[in-house]
């Protein structure tokens, strides 16, 4: 598989800065469990704060999409990761819940503004042959990204006395860095061919989205609300969860670090089946591993046990990802992909955003633990039957104008 150097160095590039957004999700999901020993803070506040994090990303999904459609790919590329590098860096200063609040807020912009985007940028530059592979080849940078969290929660957060700021600043820097590299990235091709050939002025694209795309529009954003859904509420409470169930906090932080690691195969299978399979049964059976896997995960309380459905929840979970970031932007034409890609992450970041709130109650409630991840099971499977029944199979389609 020859590919050009070109692309090697935007999946490069690319990647690095998707590594750096997945530390900071992930880094958050530690720091809840530290803010909430440091602040006192209430499982309200906590899940609060993670959810803050995830409006922001909301808005930006959807900002950033409708821009990279007015004005490039590239710019909004560059930018966002930027902004969420000098967000991220500038939260280790926070002195409590309030200033830590509105950071979250600005960093989840910037997150959740780029990775559409970028997603978008990478299909649209990729051979016909291996776009969804290329697509989930990216994705799977969230995985490192979230080791690095996962390693830096284990051996900073705990054996320094501002450990948890030390960490903020360790990812906050880097990113600013891969963000100003990324002027080195050439503008999609596609796009630039929307601009020569002048296309008509779109009036209104979230209409259209509707209107000529109507199925597509609501497999997307049926499947985007229900990933994040699970993936917010399970994964940014997990070392909370741990704790809850008995274990240390340092113990807690070691065994969502060898967790983590199940996403890696994870996403390198999906991204070898989405060429094989398609991708819509690559999705389908990676959603119900991630449903099974929850449920079972929810009523562990031995250790083995939970380190078992942990790993496949992992692996699973962010299979599944992958498989939905190469799924999504070929489901529309190229005039409105960044617009309709956009407007489907935003939508599912609704189900991001009711999530960790959602969590934060029921555990003070004292709801039992696998209650709470049957909740994720279910809406999961209601997102497969959506797929399945309405969806339609991209892996053929052609992605140019």
């Amino acid at each position: 598989m020859n590919l050009s150097k070109e692309f090697k160095k935007l999946i490069g590039i690319a990647g690095l800065g998707w590594a750096f957004d997945a530390m900071d999700v992930g880094l958050l999901s530690f720091i809840m469990v530290a803010l909430t020993k440091e602040w006192g803070l209430s499982s309200y506040q906590t899940g609060w704060l993670g959810s803050i994090n995830l409006i922001g990303m909301a808005i930006g999904a959807t900002i950033g999409g409708i821009l990279a459609d007015r004005i490039g790919r590239k710019p909004i590329f560059l930018y966002t990761l930027l902004l969420f590098g000098i967000a991220t860096a500038g939260s280790a200063l926070a002195t409590g819940f309030a200033v830590m609040f509105v950071f979250r807020f600005l960093i989840g912009l910037g997150i959740g503004a780029e990775l559409p985007v970028a997603s978008t940028l990478v299909n649209e530059h990729a051979p016909k042959h291996m776009r969804g592979r290329a697509v989930v080849i990216l994705e799977s940078f969230w995985a490192v990204g979230w080791l690095l969290a996962a390693l830096l929660a284990y051996f900073v957060i705990p054996n320094f006395s501002y450990g948890w700021r030390l960490a903020l600043i360790i990812g906050g820097i880097p990113a600013i860095y891969a963000a100003l590299i990324r002027k080195q990235v050439p503008e999609s091709p596609v796009y630039l061919e929307i601009q020569k050939k002048e296309k008509q002025k779109r009036k209104n694209e979230t209409i259209n989205l509707f209107k000529h795309y109507k199925k597509e529009t609501i497999t997307l954003w049926t499947i985007w609300f229900v990933i994040a859904f699970s993936y917010y509420g399970m994964f940014l409470w997990l070392p909370s969860v741990l704790v809850g169930k008995g274990f240390t906090m340092i113990k807690s932080f070691e065994y969502v670090f060898i967790m983590t690691i199940a996403q890696l195969p994870g996403y390198f299978l999906s991204a070898y089946l989405v060429e094989k399979w398609g991708r819509k049964p690559v999705l389908a059976t990676f959603l119900l591993g991630t449903a099974a896997s929850a449920w079972l995960f929810g009523g562990s309380e031995q250790q083995a046990q939970l380190l078992l459905w942990g790993l496949l929840l992992s692996f699973f979970n962010l299979g599944a990802w992958g498989a939905l970031y190469a799924y999504t932007p070929e489901n529309y034409p190229a005039e409105i992909r960044g617009t309709g890609s956009g407007s489907a992450a935003g939508f599912g970041r609704i189900g991001s955003i009711i999530a960790p709130i959602l969590v934060g109650i029921l555990i003070a409630n004292q709801v039992n633990y696998q209650i709470i991840f049957l909740i994720f099971t279910a809406t999961i499977i209601i997102g497969v039957l959506v797929l399945w029944f309405i969806g339609k199979e991209t892996k053929e389609v052609n992605i140019g104008l």
